[in-house]
């Protein structure tokens, strides 16, 4: 079943890439189309969470240790974000690869964690080099930065599709014909 649903999934993707052909490669439209969904998926969670769940207050958790609502819905999403996406790029763009799915959700966890520090060390930069830049603009440079490293580094790391050496035939000389 699970198969059925990857390949439905597949055909509905490649289906909106036939335009595209020419100019995107099946596999990063199809992380386009995997990101842009998680993306828009986290976005919506995010608000139902911080509107609905925490509504104004923070989550308490140890002691006088506390997060602030948008934080603890930040968490709260990451916590929805990382495990839909992993299945989205394990599954759809990248499943040629031969790492161990262990390892994979290891290797994408730790990029998505380093990803959002890199985001808010961009933000940071944004805001200091272009102070005349509006916010939500160097946001979209933010993401479009993040995103651009994110596709590479799943790429070529966390889903590293593994080379095979080739095989060495042997040579087989032609025999010499001999003077009669």
């Amino acid at each position: 079943m699970l198969s059925q649903i990857r390949k439905g999934i597949v055909a509905f993707i490649d289906f909106f890439h036939k335009p595209f052909a020419k100019y995107i490669p099946t596999q990063t439209f199809r992380y386009i189309a995997c990101g842009g969904t998680n993306t828009v998926l986290g976005l919506v969670f995010f608000s139902l969470v911080y509107n609905h769940i925490f509504k104004g207050h923070s989550m308490h958790l140890i002691g006088d240790f506390a997060l602030t609502d948008r934080v603890a819905a930040l968490f709260v999403t990451f916590c929805f974000n990382v495990p839909f996406g992993f299945v989205l790029s394990s599954y759809i763009v990248f499943p040629e690869s031969q790492i161990d799915t262990k390892v994979q959700f290891i290797r994408y966890t730790g990029a998505a964690v380093s990803f959002i520090g890199m985001a808010y060390v961009l933000t940071k930069f944004f805001a200091w080099a272009l102070p005349a830049v509006r916010a939500d603009v160097s946001n979209i440079f933010v993401n479009f930065i993040t995103a651009i490293i994110s596709y590479l580094s799943q790429r070529f790391y966390t889903f590293k599709i593994e080379k095979r050496p080739a095989v060495d035939l042997p040579v087989m000389e032609e025999p010499v014909a001999e003077e009669a």
